[in-house]
């Protein structure tokens, strides 16, 4: 089949579309190079600024090392001044000599006067570099900047500058002046007048002078004196100017720097066009690899996910995040479970259905406090929620600030923790305590128990005896009735004597209640001391109490502590109830001192808040081996012993906040100390004297 031929306007057509092709393949090419063009203008640009930063920034370093270089020849000179002012005031005339030494090796300075404390001029020397400038009327007209820096040193106590002034030298010129006066001790004044221009030759460096302008200024401007090179012409100016605060004026160093044209551009075009060229090559491949690592992070980032996702189901505490509005943003599995809320009854609430309704209104006053920006304890809180059946339950929170990855806070993420089973196991663990701690007591009544028979037997009798002789005495003669009531004095006090002993042991076995309350130490030693004196007499020992005077009272259990002093003094008889002991000697001891941790102790005034109580033998003491498990329960050296007593009465003492410790006694034996916390402050005074007791 033949082609059927073109229309006519088809070679146009066809033209047209490649011109509008070409066009539009040359528009991208042209944008392309006015792209790179721009790019290289901007480098070139860049490249110019850069160094103009980096001369500016030199000429800042400069300018501040000189003015630290010119404030330390000031400083200098002043203790120059000051030893010259010694050296008169110690002669009592000008150091005419020491002046013009100074004067010679100080080129800045163009004169040296000593004046009187009224000003007036007693001796003076004038640099020998340069003709005599100053005369008389000179001087009158320089005296008001005179007294202005004298003064100004007599009220800072060292040398002070007055500001600069003009000083004509003849012939139409002069020079700009400074005075610097110093006070001496006895009143009278040493001023140097310095040379600003001298200055800035002899106390700035050299460098700094190379090349650049050196000038001293007044802070609004106006220039001073002027050093350094000249500016050249087709130079850029680089300024820098910090202030010089004297004591008494202000003045300004100023540092002009001529600096040439950067010609970047020849030097930097190839580079530029090179480096452009393989960036343009290589912006396909970075492309392509910044894609698959792309891909890479979205994929690991999506891992990531769905680790914590996993790992946050998996966690017993519940995690719940608010915003800076106190709306629920997020919570874990966890945490829904244990409030019995879905999280979608949850998310975007700013109340909390998991409140108690006696509580509510207090958790959101201490939620609105945290909103505003309280305070996050790091250890936790404990607060009490409800759950969705309205049974409460007592939880641990542990809250802080939800930052995001520009650091800043959206809100804030709390940890929840159920301490319900934990409470319950401290409750038990309570009672099986307390369990421990009667069958403790009841174990050592047991054990005192033929004491007692022992103890009871000799007030019954010393009864039955002055009994009978007051039946005798009804029959007797007339002076009966004396001696009989003297006989039933002994029997009441026999009598009381035996129920004594028996309210001891009645008071130490029975349980009550723990309550503290403030009980004086004479008072906890008396309670238990007749049990500890029916073991003294079976062992033959003797009992010594020691009590510093004005002792307070201690806030305790007193049960709890009674029986710690108890269970201390039968096992210090007992260590003492060996064969080749003969003195046998038990001392309890209550001072002030020690502390909840007495290895580390504090001040005076904090160690007076506690008191010592020590139990002291002279027995065989405690082997190393022993003193490693001493406190260990069910830990015991005696064949008949529990192993609960030193273990208990660790307990007891820690739960006081005190602490119990022990340590060897000299020359031989054990004392054991635990401490106690007063009832009310004690002032650190000096220790009182110590007021002994002896009881046997």
């Amino acid at each position: 089949m033949a082609a059927l031929p073109l229309p006519p306007t088809a070679p146009a057509r066809q033209a047209f579309a490649r011109l509008r092709s070409l066009w539009q393949r040359w528009f991208l090419w042209l944008l392309l190079a006015l792209l790179v063009m721009v790019l290289l203008g901007t480098v070139v640009w860049l490249a110019g600024r850069h160094e103009a930063d980096q001369v500016q920034a030199a000429l800042d370093r400069d300018t501040s090392d000189a003015v630290a270089e010119l404030r330390g020849g000031l400083q200098r000179n002043a203790q120059s001044l000051n030893a010259l002012a010694n050296d008169a005031r110690a002669r009592g005339s000008w150091p005419a000599e020491e002046a013009a030494g100074l004067l010679r090796a100080h080129r800045e300075w163009l004169r040296l006067e000593w004046r009187d404390p009224q000003l007036k001029l007693r001796a003076a020397a004038d640099s020998p570099y340069l003709a005599r400038l100053f005369d008389e009327a000179a001087r009158e007209a320089s005296r008001a900047d005179i007294a202005l820096a004298c003064t100004s040193g007599a009220k800072l106590g060292g040398t002070a500058y007055s500001p600069s002034h003009y000083v004509p030298t003849g012939e139409g010129s002069g020079m700009e002046v400074m005075e610097a006066c110093l006070q001496a001790e006895d009143g009278s004044y040493l001023v140097a007048t310095y040379a600003m221009r001298g200055t800035l030759i002899e106390l700035v460096g050299p460098t700094l002078r190379r090349g650049q302008e050196v000038a001293f200024a007044e802070p609004d401007g106006t220039r001073l004196a002027t050093v350094g090179a000249p500016r050249r012409s087709g130079s850029r100016i680089f300024t820098s100017q910090q202030l010089i605060d004297l004591p008494g004026v202000t003045l300004m160093l100023r540092v002009d720097g001529w600096r040439a044209e950067p010609d970047l551009f020849p030097n930097l075009l190839t580079g530029l066009v090179t480096g452009v060229s393989i960036a343009l090559i290589s912006v396909l491949v970075l492309l392509a690899r910044d894609t698959r690592r792309r891909l890479k992070a979205e994929r690991d980032l999506a891992d990531t996910l769905a680790f914590r996702k996993a790992m946050e189901d998996s966690v017993i505490t519940g995690l719940r995040a608010r915003d800076l509005q106190g709306r629920i943003t997020y919570a874990n599995p966890a945490f829904c479970a244990m409030v019995g809320f879905s999280l979608d009854e949850l998310i975007g609430r700013a109340d909390a259905p998991y409140w108690p309704t006696e509580l509510a209104h207090e958790y959101q006053q201490r939620q609105t406090r945290r909103l505003a920006g309280g305070s996050l304890p790091r250890e936790g809180f404990e607060s009490v929620y409800m759950r969705r059946d309205g049974t409460r339950f007592p939880v641990l929170i542990f809250e802080a600030p939800l930052l995001n990855a520009q650091r800043v806070q959206t809100g804030w993420m709390s940890a929840f923790i159920d301490v319900s089973e934990q409470r319950r196991v401290e409750e038990l663990s309570r009672a099986s305590q307390e369990r421990l701690q009667a069958s403790a007591r009841l174990a050592t009544v047991g054990e005192m128990a033929s004491l007692l028979s022992h103890e009871l037997t000799q007030p019954l009798a010393a009864i039955a005896s002055y009994a009978t002789g007051s039946l005798n005495l009804l029959d007797g003669p007339d002076e009966a009735p004396q001696e009989l009531a003297m006989a039933l004095r002994r029997i009441g006090e026999q009598a009381e004597r035996a129920g004594q002993v028996i309210r001891s042991v009645h008071d130490f076995v029975r349980r009550r209640d723990r309550t503290r309350e403030a009980v004086s130490p004479r008072a906890l030693i008396d309670a238990v001391l007749p049990l500890v004196q029916l073991q003294a007499r079976k062992v033959g020992a003797r009992i010594d109490i020691v009590l510093e005077r004005d002792l307070p009272a201690v806030t305790c259990d007193r049960t709890l502590v009674e029986q710690v002093l108890l269970n201390l003094a039968r096992n210090a008889m007992q260590a003492m109830d060996v064969p080749g002991i003969d003195e046998r000697v038990l001392t309890i001891r209550v001072a002030h001192g020690g502390g909840s941790n007495s290895s580390s102790p504090d001040s005076a005034g904090e160690a007076r808040r506690w008191l010592a109580f020590s139990v002291a033998d002279i027995g065989i003491g405690i082997s190393t081996e022993v003193a490693a498990r001493l406190f260990t329960p069910f830990f015991t050296t005696r064949s008949d012993g529990m192993g609960l007593g030193l273990s208990l009465c660790r307990t007891v003492v820690e739960q006081h906040g005190g602490a119990l410790l022990f340590e060897a006694n000299r020359p031989r034996g054990t004392v054991f100390r635990f401490t106690l916390l007063a009832a009310v402050p004690v002032a650190p005074l000096p220790l009182a004297a110590l007021a002994e007791s002896t009881l046997s």
